[in-house]
């Protein structure tokens, strides 16, 4: 058995600043060879530009980077490559035209300055890579038709097959399925026995106690706490991130008894992606919907709000039968819709904060001369930006200023402007940091006093147990069972999605 040296990798005493605020105030990090470190903290707490300064993207303007014998006051992204430092990004940096082996072997190319690629060559790195991760992926298949797990699992081979010696992964379990996460540890493990440095960032405490050894946490550009997984309890790990006591108990309001329902869908099919799908939903209620990806939980979302199409069924609003497959129907009969992904689906990026907060139905802000009435859209975004706590100095900065949490406060105010019957929300904290999260789900619970419907659709079983009135699960297009109030808890939610 061969014996993996200790390595230590980081840095010391680390100050960054950007135009005269500072990112970073003398932060050090510290992760031995073999470990499984966390970089936990908030957005904007400088957790990114940490990463960015370790892989040559920015250079400090103080301190030091370890990398293990060497020491560095700044770095070039081509020498931490070579120094072995690797960085997964949430969006992987994989080529979708190129396949799997091209994506995997390409950076060695790169590395070499090589000007031919060799079909045999690039095939035979990429089977090497992903066997020395024990993983099998077809190196044959074009990227862009690979799931979301398995572009995470090729960018780690990538990484392994360029000697990497401290890998960072941003966020890796964002878009992956319990079962998904599963298996993407069991390759961390892998990794980390061969002695990599690994640097998980992530927001999900449960899934940081769960693979890391050691924690760092950073807020407002400081370390705020640091130390042995074991020694830091959920609560404790929260409440140095965001510097206040989170709770996450249940916040579910109490639910008013009513005949009425705002929502009766009745056996909605599209096969073979759901069929025979039923529910109803009163006034004030939190409606939960959850299942792996690929079961139909999106869809059916979307066929609701009339952007998928429907073979058959009926959807009744407030006792109104509603047209399938139409969205201005929909949006017609007071339904809303927040899409999973805000940053292409959501928002209009470019856009000001306060043009994304009227998106929905602009009209309703024109004059009688049909102008759009710049008071009126004033009022309209103090009011949201106020209601929802959406932080920004002003409203007419681009909505792309903004942290993700805020990101996703615009597009939760651009439809409850409309004051929907029923709100949809698909994923509606993915993404976000423990405080936002918990913000959200007030602003969802306080709407809900008030008698709005929701549908929240979210693989974040915790999530739903603190909100949700009632949960359905969706397997392979059915409903495979639903859990009143009284009967949830995370155990029996997680074995039936198993």
């Amino acid at each position: 058995m061969s014996t993996v040296l200790t390595s230590e990798y980081g840095v010391e005493n680390i100050v960054k600043s950007f135009g005269g605020a500072k990112a970073l105030s003398g932060v050090s990090l510290s992760v031995q060879s073999g470990e499984v470190h966390c970089i936990a903290g908030e957005n904007g707490s400088g957790k990114s530009t940490l990463i960015k300064i370790m892989s040559g993207v920015h250079a400090p303007d103080s301190g030091l980077i370890r990398l293990g014998e060497r020491t560095f006051t700044e770095l070039s992204p081509r020498e931490a490559v070579q120094e072995g430092v690797q960085v997964i990004f949430q969006d992987f940096s994989l080529l979708p035209n190129l396949t799997v082996a091209e994506n995997i072997a390409l950076p060695t190319y790169i590395l070499r300055k090589s000007r031919f690629l060799s079909k045999a060559e690039t095939k035979d790195i990429a089977a090497k890579a992903l066997e020395l991760i024990g993983v099998d992926i077809d190196i044959n298949a074009p990227v862009a038709e690979i799931s979301i797990a398995s572009k995470q699992l090729i960018a780690i081979a990538r990484a392994t097959n360029l000697g990497v010696k401290m890998l960072f992964m941003d966020e890796p379990t964002t878009a992956l399925t319990r079962k998904e996460i599963k298996r993407l540890f069991e390759v961390v493990e892998q990794v980390r026995s061969r002695g990599v440095a690994t640097v998980f960032v992530s927001h999900k405490i449960d899934e940081i106690q769960e693979i890391c050894n050691t924690i760092t946490v950073l807020r407002n550009g400081e370390v705020v706490a640091d130390g042995l997984m074991k020694d830091f309890k959920r609560d404790a790990i929260s409440n140095a991130m965001t510097g206040i006591n989170v709770s996450e108990t249940r916040i579910a309001p109490e639910l008013k008894k009513s005949e009425k329902k705002v929502i009766d869908v009745k056996n909605l099919t599209t096969k073979p992606t759901f069929s025979d799908i039923s529910f109803s939903i009163a006034p004030g209620e939190i409606l939960g919907v959850t299942g792996l990806l690929g079961s139909g939980r999106t869809e059916l979302a979307e066929a609701i709000f009339g952007q998928y199409p429907v073979n058959s069924g009926e959807i009744h609003v407030d006792g109104k039968k509603i047209q399938l497959n139409s969205s201005s129907q929909a949006l017609k009969a007071g339904i809303g819709y927040v899409p999973p992904d805000r940053l292409t689906q959501g928002l209009f990026l470019d856009q000001s904060i306060l043009r994304n907060l009227v998106a929905v139905d602009v009209d309703q802000y024109k004059s009688s001369g049909g102008r759009l009435s710049k008071k009126r859209l004033a009022e309209v975004g103090d009011r949201w930006i106020k209601d929802l706590r959406i932080k920004t100095k002003n409203p007419l900065n681009p909505v792309s200023s903004l942290s993700g949490g805020n990101q996703q406060r615009v597009v939760l105010a651009k439809w409850l402007a409309m004051n929907p019957h029923l709100m949809i929300l698909n994923g509606p904290t993915v993404g976000v940091d423990i405080g936002s999260k918990r913000e959200i789900l007030e602003i969802i619970r306080d709407r809900a006093q008030e008698g709005m419907a929701f549908i929240v659709v979210s693989d974040d079983i915790p999530e739903l147990i603190q909100i949700c009135h009632r949960v359905i699960v969706i397997k392979n297009g059915h409903i495979s069972k639903e859990f009143s109030e009284a009967e949830l808890n995370e155990e029996v939610l997680y074995k039936e999605l198993s």
